[in-house]
């Protein structure tokens, strides 16, 4: 039954969802089409092409994460933040598999690019988080690269199926959450890293 009322929101809200139950590379414009009731040259009202709609997908699965983690760190500290921001996006990705899916490896256009814009909003609640383990300003960047290497790892090989062993998941994310705890305590400005002393040859230290 065609669908009245159709505009872009609409659309790729429906393409998100589609993404989710039939994964992202699976998504097609025939596909959403189908499931919305229209014929494929429709959709082309709302959408400029294939790549149009996952971009717009991908911009929207990031400002939803972004909510979703502002949110479940708002009043916490120290571990309590980081554990909640943890779940958050653990939980965005199991939830939202396919919609996340289209958010890895996309690339903005400018800083005024939809994307960008909530890439920035969704790094918001992790600067706070890193802030209160007091992280010198010149290792922000490097610790924020930190966490999203392993939750965004952690979350997608769960939502992957890669983790086969019989260990319970949530107790394994739960060393994860303490392991990265304790490392960003011994590296906040409390205690700097010292600076290597270069060698007297001039040669690089080893490793």
């Amino acid at each position: 039954m065609p669908r009245a009322g159709l505009d872009p929101a609409t659309v790729v809200a429906a393409g998100a969802a589609l993404a989710d139950e039939v994964g992202f590379t699976e998504l097609s414009i025939g596909r959403l089409a189908e499931r919305v009731g229209v014929r494929g040259p429709s959709l082309y009202k709302h959408i400029a092409s294939q790549d149009d709609l996952n971009r717009r997908i991908a911009a929207l699965a990031l400002a939803e994460a972004a909510d979703a983690i502002g949110a479940a760190t708002q009043g916490r500290a120290g571990r309590d933040a980081l554990a909640a921001a943890a779940h958050a996006l653990r939980d965005f990705v199991l939830t939202h598999p396919g919609r996340y899916s289209s958010t890895i490896g996309v690339t903005p256009t400018g800083p005024d690019d939809p994307i960008a814009v909530a890439e920035r909003r969704g790094l918001g609640p992790f600067e706070a988080v890193l802030r209160g383990y007091d992280i010198a300003p010149q290792e922000m960047t490097h610790a924020l690269r930190a966490l999203r290497s392993v939750f965004h790892g952690f979350a997608t090989l769960q939502a992957s199926g890669g983790f086969q062993w019989s260990a319970d998941r949530d107790e394994s994310f739960e060393w994860l959450i303490d392991l990265v705890d304790r490392g960003l305590r011994s590296t906040s400005v409390a205690s700097p890293r010292p600076s290597p002393v270069p060698p007297m040859t001039g040669r690089r230290p080893a490793p």
